[in-house]
């Protein structure tokens, strides 16, 4: 896969509603352990730095110094960077650092510095695993996370089914405050969920914040090797095709189409694309299943900071042909939102469910030589109607709120959304 591909970035990793609601109020008791959380919570930023530089930052710092006319790197910054370096080595008690180490936190408080969550640092190795996930493999517990835009900490989306945290007891909507004890508070998402990843067999214990529950809760849960279905088939009664999209990876556009394929096949007569707890992925993947629906016309277009505008269209030779509903929540974002907003601007569906999240930024993989990549926020992405979602979110059509309590105070799960979205595509059925 070519690395300089652009995504509209997770939101990261999400499961098939109905097992993943959408984003529920905050109730009572979390936000007061919130409350005292934040006000007891002091943020302490350690920043320690040596002389050597890789190539890979000088890279960063000769791009910035074109654009800005000057350069961070000057013999300030060094001699307070030796500075740094021999204060580290004549006074620091704690475990010993390595040279390493040190260099990848100078790689990373650059970035950090921007003060944009979606621009972050990759190693070698987290860059490798970055890209095993865009594949639909990766080892971890089999829950999608997106970054919380209230509390600022991971918030599962959705759970893979059969996968270990499935079985566990968490939950789409729980507030992942610890990972084997330490806090996830202020980190990125990816940051968040390298340390809920790891290998197959080993166990990570998560501390849980919960809507309604006072006290955190605990989950022991042993990592595996798990493949994410990214697209699900039901047929339904009245010849309705329930497609489900869990996220917008490399396997996902043939998924679609084989899912398109056999609905067709089997006689489909409407469609209900549920896009719930879908944190985004890649553009290339949702531009081309866009093709596989769209009339002809705009799907979205993208601007960066010079203005230069690229934009992706549709032939229109696919059309869908019949009526479509698309679910829609709180956690509906990036990729997702492209195809939610592409559909309602086109007017070939009806949105059901909750406002989206609103992430109307994309951002690109730059490699460098020794393996290493940043991925960094390069532009903004406009729907066919010239519309900026980011902050705002999509709005649907038909408002319907989950509900929670009755799909997880009963066995059968009730989603009242999906019945929503089932009466309103009978109606544009004529049934």
């Amino acid at each position: 896969m070519d690395k300089n591909e652009a995504y509209f970035d997770y939101v990261s990793q999400g499961q098939p509603s109905p097992s993943k609601p959408p984003k529920a109020e905050k109730g009572s008791g979390v936000g007061l352990f919130l409350g005292g959380l934040f006000t007891g919570l002091g943020v302490t930023l350690l920043i320690v730095a040596v002389v050597y530089l890789s190539v890979g930052l000088q890279r960063i710092v000769t791009s910035r110094s074109v654009v800005s006319g000057g350069s961070v790197v000057d013999e300030t910054l060094m001699s307070k960077l030796q500075m740094l370096e021999k204060t580290i080595d004549q006074n620091y008690y704690l475990d010993e650092v390595s040279d390493e180490e040190i260099r990848e936190g100078i790689y990373r408080g650059m970035l950090d510095s921007l003060g944009d969550p979606y621009t972050v640092y990759y190693s070698a190795d987290e860059l490798s695993s970055f890209m095993e996930q865009t594949e639909g493999l990766y080892q971890g517990i089999g829950a999608y996370m997106a970054l919380d835009s209230e509390t600022q900490l991971p918030i599962v989306t959705g759970l893979i089914p059969g996968a270990p945290a499935e079985s566990s007891g968490l939950r789409p909507d729980d507030l992942v405050y610890e990972a084997n004890g330490e806090s996830l508070l202020g980190l990125s998402l990816d940051e968040a969920v390298a340390k809920i990843k790891g290998p197959e067999g080993t166990d990570v214990t998560l501390s849980v914040l919960r809507d309604n529950e006072e006290d955190l809760l605990e989950f022991t849960i042993t990592r595996a090797s798990v493949e994410a279905p990214t697209v699900t088939l039901t047929m339904m009664e009245n010849d309705i095709a329930y497609i489900e999209i869990q996220e917008f990876d490399d396997v996902t556009v043939d998924q679609f189409a084989e899912a398109l394929a056999e609905a067709k096949g089997s006689g489909m007569k409407g469609m209900i694309l549920d896009l719930r707890g879908n944190p985004g992925g890649k553009l290339d993947a949702v531009v081309d299943m866009a093709r596989m629906i769209l009339p002809e016309g705009m799907i979205v277009y993208t601007e960066d900071k010079n203005g230069h505008r690229d934009e992706y269209t549709c032939d229109g030779k696919r059309e869908l042909d019949v009526p479509l509903v698309v679910l829609v929540d709180g956690n509906s974002a990036s990729a997702s939102e492209i195809m939610a907003g592409a559909i309602k601007d086109h007017g070939i569906g009806t949105l059901v469910g909750t406002t989206t999240f609103g992430k109307g930024i994309v951002q690109q993989i730059i490699p460098f030589r020794d393996g290493s990549a940043v991925k960094m926020t390069i532009s903004a992405y406009f729907t066919p109607n010239g519309n900026n979602i980011h902050g705002t979110g999509i709005e649907p059509d038909v408002v319907c709120e989950f509900d929670s309590e009755a799909y997880y105070g009963s066995e059968d799960h009730p989603d009242n959304q999906l019945e929503k979205a089932k009466e309103v595509l009978s109606e544009l059925m004529g049934n």
